[in-house]
Parts: C-alpha cells; structure tokens; sequence
C-alpha cells in the first residue's frame, strides 16, 4: 500500500517540480505511512522516505510504517528535517500550506534557515480523492455497521425518549461492534428540529406523529461512513408525507443518474431540479453530497459551486433534503462509489417512509 502511494506522490511530487515534501496532515500522514499514533511526520524526496516521530511512538512506527526509514527527532523537530535534508544536498521543501498556522510556519522557517519552503497545496489530497480496493472494502465494512446501526436504533425510537439517548444508544452500538467512534456528533433531531439540516441531539423527548431525522456515520478502521433516515413515529401530516415522497424521488433519481465523467455540479442539478420544480427549491440550501473517507467530508463534492470531474474510486454521499421552519424536515442519504460504468451504493437500509 505504501510503496504504490509513496510512487503516486513522488510523481506529483516531478509535477510540481519539488525536491521534497513534507506531510503534517494526520489524515495525510496516516495514508501516506499507515501510522495511526497521533504524533508525526512524513518526509519524502525522491529516492528516501523518512517518517519522524518523538520516543512514545518509535516501535509503532517501525511496526506500521515498515516502507519508511524510522528517526527519532529532536526536541525541536524540524532541526532533524533540516539535518536530514542537508545531508541530502536539498535546499528546496513543500510544505502543506493549508495545513499550517502562521505561527507555526515562522517556527518551521527559522529551523529550517537556509531551505526553501514552498507552498504547496492538497498535494496528498488530490491522490486520496482515489479509493484503492483495500480502502472501498473498509468503507463497506463501516457502512454495513451503520445499516447495523440503523435496524438496531428502531426499536428503541419511541414517545417519551430523548434524542441524545437514542445518539448514545446509537455510538454504543457503533463502538460496540468495532468502531473507534461515530464519524461526527450524531443528529438527531425530532419533530419542528428535524427542520435543522445539523440538528445535533438535544435534550427534545420524542412525541407522537412526528419524524425524526438520524444523520450519523461509524468510524471503523480509520474511514468514514454517513447515512441519514428520516422516520415517522406514528401518523405523519399530509405535508410531512409530500416531502418525504420529493426528497426520495430526487434522491433516488440523482443515485441513478450519478456516472463518471459528470461533475459536481452536473450531479447536484439531478436532486435540485426535482426539489425545485415540486416548489421547495428554497428549501434545500445544500449541497447535494460530499466525498468522504478518512475524513468525513473530502473532495469532490455534489454542488452547485463544484466542477470537479468525477472519475472511479471517487466516493460521494448523496443527501438531498427539505428543510420546513416549524413543521419537520427530510434528509435521505447513501454512500455511494463510483465504478467505471456508474455508482455503487455502499448504505442499504430502507429508504420506505416507516411509520413506527
């Protein structure tokens, strides 16, 4: 794994014309080196691969990071950089501008006195916007836990229950059966709340004819998944019924018509325009989907703003939604990959209005 994305960035790396780089990204440095601790650096030129870390995590790295020479650095580590880029004869270093404070930048500049730092920017982003095999099968597994997820929560979403119980019902569960923890803070939001796209859950207790909006991921084995289901407890109004059947309709219609070579903003029209045209376009004031991964929103993404071209082994979530001020809301969503001749959808868990 290691070795074919060292050679992916590597050729990136003759792209840009840069001698070195330097990744201090965690999500970057995990899929650079496999290393999972929470302190380290990847340093990379063309012909070494140095992964820098402090004493705690000296046997871990040599155990996960088995394609990358291991060195302890100093006290200050950007001092044993500069040792090991002076020793390489290089006087040039990328450095993830976006990923840097200015403070932080002006600490490395005078340890680093007589190398040259150049910007560089989502360097090692742009190569994870490609899911390998091993990385799909992850992603699978996550999904599959929370369609888990989904079936176990049911009986418990009842009158007289809070929203942060049935979210920490949810992330036991999650944990429970192998997650680190959910992919982001779970929402939960019922009734006139479930009208928040982020409604985060509160102490709101669960009352009848009502929906409730579950929006939460596992985090397994490092990657992310994200469903959201919209159920009913007991009878939904007329209203409520009408835009659960929209926001299917475009979700489903978008899944199908999703294909390499269409761009995010191609691919976002597909749920706007059936959202708008049913005269709720004001009330969908997000985007479509997002990428996700090690992070739970990467690049690219379904949106209005987006012309990124999407090519296999991209990821993306599919979520369209409407958002009623006072009455309720719906957001559907599925994970989904693209493959050469179209989309696999990773989420399975029903998409029928339940009416518990």
């Amino acid at each position: 794994m290691s070795l074919k994305r060292l050679a992916n960035l590597r050729k990136a790396m003759e792209g840009l014309r840069l001698e070195a780089i330097l990744i201090t990204n965690p999500y970057n440095r995990r899929y650079m080196s496999g290393f999972t601790g929470t302190a380290g650096y990847v340093l990379v030129t063309a012909g070494k691969a140095f992964f820098l870390t402090d004493f705690r995590y000296m046997v871990q790295a040599r155990e996960q990071a088995p394609a990358y020479e291991i060195v302890e650095h100093a006290v200050r580590p950007m001092q044993t950089v500069k040792e090991l880029l002076d020793g390489l004869g290089i006087k040039k270093l990328g450095l993830e501008q976006n990923h840097l404070s200015y403070s932080l930048y002006k600490s490395y500049e005078a340890d680093l006195a007589g190398i040259e730092a150049v910007p560089t920017s989502l360097v090692v982003e742009k190569l994870r916007m490609y899911k390998d095999e091993e990385e799909i099968a992850v992603m699978q597994d996550a999904a599959d836990l929370a369609d888990k997820t989904f079936t176990h929560i049911l009986s418990y979403l009842k009158p007289g229950v809070s929203e942060r119980d049935i979210a920490l019902e949810m992330e036991f569960f999650m944990r429970k059966n192998g997650a680190t923890s959910s992919s982001f803070d779970t929402i939960v939001a019922s009734g006139e709340r479930s009208a928040l796209p982020h409604g985060v859950a509160s102490d709101r207790i669960l009352g009848m004819n009502e929906f409730v909006k579950m929006d939460y991921g596992a985090l397994l084995n490092g990657y992310c998944s994200d469903i959201t289901r919209t159920v009913s407890l007991g009878t939904p109004s007329d209203k409520l019924k009408e835009i659960y059947g929209i926001v299917l309709e475009a979700q489903l219609a978008c899944i199908a018509g999703l294909k390499p070579g269409m761009t995010g903003r191609e691919g976002d029209a597909i749920a706007r325009d059936i959202i708008a045209k049913a005269g709720y376009g004001g009330n969908f004031g997000h985007g479509t989907g997002h990428s996700l991964g090690l992070e739970i929103h990467e690049n690219p993404r379904l949106s209005p703003s987006c012309d990124v071209v999407f090519e296999p082994g991209m990821t993306v979530t599919v979520e369209p939604g409407i958002y009623l001020p006072g009455i309720g809301g719906v957001r559907i969503e599925d994970d989904l990959v693209f493959t050469e001749t179209g989309v696999k959808v990773l989420t399975h868990s029903t998409k029928e209005l339940l009416i518990l």
